[in-house]
């Protein structure tokens, strides 16, 4: 059991921070790609989608305070991954934290995890970027054979002369009083949309850091564009309608109707569901060994991030309540049903590209942050040698970036987003909690080493950031957990096969690796045992 929680030792780890050549990632990253990189991972479907639904269900206008409540509680984890990611500024992110902290075991399962929130997340928001693409294809008169349009099983109805997706179109229908099994049907085979676009990501990241970088910068840029757009017509619309506006937000908490729906119950509860909307801040950390000035931007782009998202989630919210009565924001595009209330006739248009434009930026973050996982892994030789190959040219692991991309396109093909969508919650917040309580732990192991970002207030921010997290994974559904315990059962199926077998922490084999010209991986040959 002892091997099982071998440590990695920290200066072996440092030591691959600083490691550099044409082997070796290429530090191209400052403070303000990692900021961008952090609100393209965290605005995307939060924003767009949860805050109707939180609004209508649980809080009413008071979603505003659900908003600072998850907030909060993202400032904890936030506080522990900036100290980490300035401390041991690698690839890896919880996983080498792990590693370092807990010990071997904990650090494969987290990294095991980590596929749960990077690759399913992907996979999840590809398939939501599908849906905008096609409704937007369809406002443009293009539409794409049902078979190449859901995955198996997505219903599909003939509708106005063309086949919809049963479950875009079932308001319209109900609206009209029309029985879609009165229509005829047809189901999905393959979601083309959403293997296209994680394939196009995958060749972006495969070019390079900083082209991934400069592309996501840019898209992020337009969906931040496209939300202030909304605010502005939002709030100028209030202002020649403040009857109107006053009506929406009164009660601002609606009073409690039993449990958790309306009241400060609701709030809570609210605060619960959109927390997921702040998830992605921590794909930041997986770029740190790719950052020309981790120790110092590192910080910076985490807790940078958490700040601008905050402030626009909370604006967007109280524009959004004023526009629509809440009742009426259940719906999967209630940013698009706020802006037609301005009479803006391109408002869904516009809502529908900075979706696309959110759900983009968010894909390229993820995929990134699983590649760079397995490189860690395979650079301490629990995954096999060929995930840590970096491209000459590009200086990207580009091989670990083409396996991650073909498996994650045919998720997002063929998996119902709903339960991909499940298994992304659960595996965020066990990298929460593991990351929370390592804080703690190289706190008390190790207390006058050297931290360039200190988090305050050890060790109640941690202990904090910590119960928060495991609060949220009791009450989510038991499936969830049924499927993270089989996911675990197969990790460590492999764990025990291979991982143990040729760990270089266990074997106590030397950090770096030889790697002969014209090459950029050869496997060595493993060290004799200590006996």
């Amino acid at each position: 059991m002892a091997n099982l929680l071998a440590r990695k030792p920290l200066d072996l780890i440092l030591s691959e921070a600083h490691e550099t050549g044409e082997h070796s990632l290429k530090r191209a990253l400052g403070a303000g790609n990692l900021i961008t990189l952090g609100i393209g991972a965290i605005i995307g479907t939060g924003i767009f989608v949860l805050t109707g639904a939180a609004a209508a269900n649980y809080a009413g206008p008071g979603i505003v305070f659900s908003f600072i409540v998850a907030a909060v509680a993202c400032v904890f984890a936030g506080l522990c991954y900036a100290e980490f990611a300035s401390l041991i500024p690698v690839a890896g992110s919880a996983y080498t934290y792990g590693y370092a902290t807990l010990g071997e075991f904990f650090a494969w399962i987290i990294g095991w995890d980590l596929i749960l929130e990077y690759a399913f997340g992907a996979a999840t928001v590809a398939s939501g970027w599908s849906g905008y693409v096609l409704s937007l294809l369809g406002d443009l008169g293009i539409r794409i054979p049902p078979a190449l349009a859901g995955v198996p099983g997505s219903k599909f109805v003939f509708y106005n002369g063309h086949w919809e997706s049963l479950g875009r179109i079932g308001p319209t229908l109900a609206a009209h009083g029309i029985d879609p099994s009165t229509l005829p049907q047809t189901e999905g085979v393959f979601n083309l949309m959403a293997f296209l676009a994680i394939a196009i990501v995958t060749t972006i990241l495969v070019i390079g850091i900083k082209e991934s970088a400069n592309f996501n910068s840019f898209i992020v840029v337009i969906k931040v564009c496209v939300l202030l757009v909304f605010v502005g017509l939002g709030v100028k619309y209030i202002l020649q309608h403040r009857e109107l506006a006053h009506a929406n937000w009164t009660p601002f908490i609606p009073p409690n109707e039993g449990g958790a729906k309306y009241g400060w119950a609701g709030v809570l509860r609210a605060a619960g569901v959109i927390f997921f909307a702040y998830i992605g801040f921590d794909a930041v950390s997986t770029a740190a060994q790719e950052a020309r000035n981790p120790k110092r931007d590192m910080p910076i782009g985490i807790l940078g991030s958490l700040v601008i998202c905050t402030i626009l989630y909370i604006v967007v919210a109280g524009v959004l309540t004023g526009l629509v009565k809440y009742p009426q924001l259940n719906v999967p595009d209630p940013i698009a049903i706020g802006i037609d209330q301005t009479g803006v006739r391109w408002g869904s248009l516009l809502v529908k590209i900075g979706a696309i434009c959110g759900l983009s930026s968010t894909m390229v973050v993820m995929l990134l942050g699983q590649s760079r996982v397995f490189f860690s892994m395979s650079r301490d030789r629990l995954l096999p040698g060929w995930f840590s190959k970096v491209h000459t040219r590009f200086r990207t692991p580009y091989i670990s970036s083409i396996f991650v991309g073909i498996f994650v396109g045919l998720f997002a093909a063929t998996i119902p987003i709903s339960i991909l969508g499940e298994l992304v919650s659960i595996g965020t917040l066990l990298a929460f909690v593991i990351v929370c309580m390592g804080v703690w732990l190289m706190r008390r192991r190790s207390p006058d080493m050297p931290r360039p970002f200190r988090t305050p207030w050890v060790p109640f921010v941690p202990i904090m950031g910590a119960l928060v997290s495991l609060l949220m994974m009791v009450f989510l559904p038991w499936e969830t957990w049924v499927r993270l315990l089989i996911w675990l059962v197969i990790g460590l199926s492999l764990y025990f096969l291979y991982g143990k077998k040729h760990s270089r922490v266990q074997a106590d084999a030397p950090v770096h690796v030889h790697i002969p010209p014209g090459d950029t991986y050869t496997e060595p040959v493993a060290p004799t045992r200590k006996k």
